[in-house]
């Protein structure tokens, strides 16, 4: 590609709306180009990179099995109505009509179009096991959009969905996918870790999120350094156990005791001279769930006992509570239910709420929590006894500090940029669909799938982050737009023109800077665009027959090479940088 004929062109300064680097380095190469909020054009450099990026999707997803289909990205709503989530998504789904006043969707995944397609294909056990995936548009409207291609509102994903007889079946593609990621991020030079995750809207009871650990990460990614726990802070598990356990109590009557100006567990703590892990406090929510009518809501109360010395993490109590979504819950929505704000617990709660209690409190005796009166706390509560009718389940917020679930260690945080998930989906599509098939003794059974997803523009997006430094990108070859960049410095451009041709001529991809600029603003582009490999031919190339050789990670070394042997050794330096991204 001649640069000079390029579409696309280079900044000195980035917009200031680049809040990250990778992101800024992006628009000043000339990848990409915000439309809208949420919205980017793709340019002719950044979409040779997609581009390469999608073939490395296809080749591995095709090793494993794959076959590659397109679906639309307007879908009739009547299908995401089967599985209840036409009403269970909020806004950030986007609806519209057609002209004959029929609902349509704008899909964000594409779950439901695969069951059905399932449906019209899938009757019998010979049909089974089938994996089909796609590289297609998606549309989430998300209110807020960030960091360039990091969270968008229009996307480009892998989305991969695997078809079983059975769990086993499931577990195999599963576990396939789980392989098949690492090589594909592997292949690509992104660094990742694969994290236990929340299955969300997706639905299943196992998920693995890929994340690129990274600050402008908006993901909070729990690890254990000793064991190699690893988890998404929405789902962490970590040991709450205690060095005394309060269950070893014994069991007393409740007593009522004046706590005055006592609203946190802290001022409880001060007043009484006891360990906020001696308390039990109230976490109080308004979940927001489906109407008896078809796009109607209605709201509830959770109410949420959790011990004193923990915090809730909102994540879980959503998925326990089984909402659809859920905000803070207001003093008159608590005291509805016969709870007092600031002094509340379970005991003596009245009305419709969901009472959830974390498993932290689980067969703990004679502790402190709220006796619903203002400025009164009881004393010597029993969890089994007071809150018995509380769903039991862990709803407590892992954080630095915690003890590893598995080896006891001290956890670490990170933050983290989620560039790819794995979802066993189970019979939650199937069930819905009535997708089904014969096994071999003619009973019919509900289809087993899963669901596997990998974002191309976030991946793009990370790989300028972790790939870039002050003067532009430097992009692994695997996915740069071009391998060699080749900076004419030359008056007449014949003799580099030359070499442009024998280059191609090789199979070698070449972006040749053969503009009418000074040398500076050539220097200045080759390292913003960051191709792997640098050529500089000028007169004193030409002269001695040499050209400059150098790689973009390491500008301050070159080597001077014969030009009858530059082809030679610019092939030989591809193969070397492809070596350290071969997956195993």
């Amino acid at each position: 590609m001649r640069m000079s004929k390029m579409f696309s062109r280079t900044l000195h300064e980035a917009p200031a709306s680049c809040e990250t680097k990778g992101y800024a380095m992006l628009v000043r190469a000339g990848f990409i180009k915000q439309l809208g909020a949420g919205i980017f054009d793709i340019l002719p450099l950044g979409l040779r990179s997609v581009r390469k990026i999608e073939n490395i999707l296809r080749e591995e997803i095709n090793a494993i099995g794959g076959q590659e289909v397109q679906l639309p990205v307007v879908n009739p709503a009547d299908i995401w109505r089967k599985t209840g989530r036409f009403d269970s998504i909020g806004s950030e789904m986007t609806r519209l009509k057609d002209r004959n006043n029929r609902d349509l969707v704008l899909a964000m995944t594409h779950e439901e179009a695969m069951t059905e397609l399932g449906l019209f294909e899938i009757d019998s056990y010979k049909k089974l096991p089938q994996l089909i995936y796609q590289i297609q548009t998606k549309w989430r409207d998300d209110p807020r959009p960030r960091a360039g291609l990091i969270r968008v509102r229009e996307f480009t994903m892998k989305d991969s969905y695997s078809f079983d007889k059975d769990y086993e079946g499931l577990k195999k593609q599963y576990d396939a996918h789980y392989d098949a990621y690492f090589r594909i991020f592997k292949r690509m030079g992104l660094p990742c870790i694969a994290v236990a995750s929340d299955s969300g809207m997706m639905g299943g009871k196992v998920a693995h999120e890929y994340m690129y650990l990274s600050e402008i990460g908006e993901d909070t990614i729990i690890i254990c350094e000793k064991c190699g726990y690893t988890a998404n802070k929405q789902v962490a598990k970590f040991d709450k156990s205690l060095a005394k356990s309060p269950a070893d109590k014994e069991e007393a009557e409740l007593k009522k005791v004046k706590t005055p100006e006592t609203k946190t567990i802290s001022d409880l703590c001060d007043l009484l001279k006891i360990k906020p892990e001696e308390t039990a406090k109230a976490v109080f929510f308004t979940g927001i769930y489906p109407g008896e009518k078809e796009g109607e809501k209605k709201e509830k109360l959770i109410a949420c006992m959790i011990r004193g010395d923990l915090d809730v993490e909102e994540n879980k109590v959503l998925n326990t509570a089984k909402a659809l979504d859920m905000r803070n819950a207001t003093e008159d929505e608590i005291r509805k239910c016969g709870m007092e704000p600031g002094f509340a617990s379970l005991i003596g709660a009245k009305g419709e709420f969901v009472g959830i209690m974390d498993d932290s409190l689980a067969g703990m005796k004679s502790f402190c929590t709220g006796a619903n009166k203002k400025d009164y706390h009881y004393l010597n509560a029993s969890a089994d006894r007071d809150f018995k009718s509380a769903v039991v389940a862990d709803i407590s917020a892992c954080k630095a500090g915690c003890k590893c679930p598995e080896c006891g260690h001290e956890l670490i945080s990170s933050r983290g940029v989620e560039i790819g998930n794995i979802f066993q989906l189970g019979t939650r599509y199937s069930d819905s669909f009535g997708l089904s098939y014969q096994d071999e003794n003619g009973e019919k059974k509900s289809v087993v799938m899963g669901s596997y997803g990998i974002g191309v523009g976030r991946s793009l997006a990370c790989l300028a982050q972790e790939y870039s430094d002050d003067k532009g990108l430097k992009l692994p070859i695997s996915v740069a737009p071009y391998q060699v960049q080749l900076v004419s410095l030359l008056k007449d451009n014949a003799p580099a023109d030359e070499i442009y041709e024998q280059l191609v001529a090789a199979g070698i991809e070449v972006l040749y800077d053969d503009r009418n600029e000074n040398a500076g603003v050539k220097f200045f582009d080759s390292e913003l665009i960051g191709c792997p490999i640098i050529l500089k031919f000028g007169n004193k190339g030409l002269k001695n027959g040499i050209c400059e050789v150098s790689l973009r990670k390491s500008l301050d070394k070159h080597e001077e090479i014969p030009l009858d042997k530059l082809v030679q050794t610019v092939s030989i330096l591809i193969r070397q940088c492809f070596e350290p991204l071969k997956a195993v």
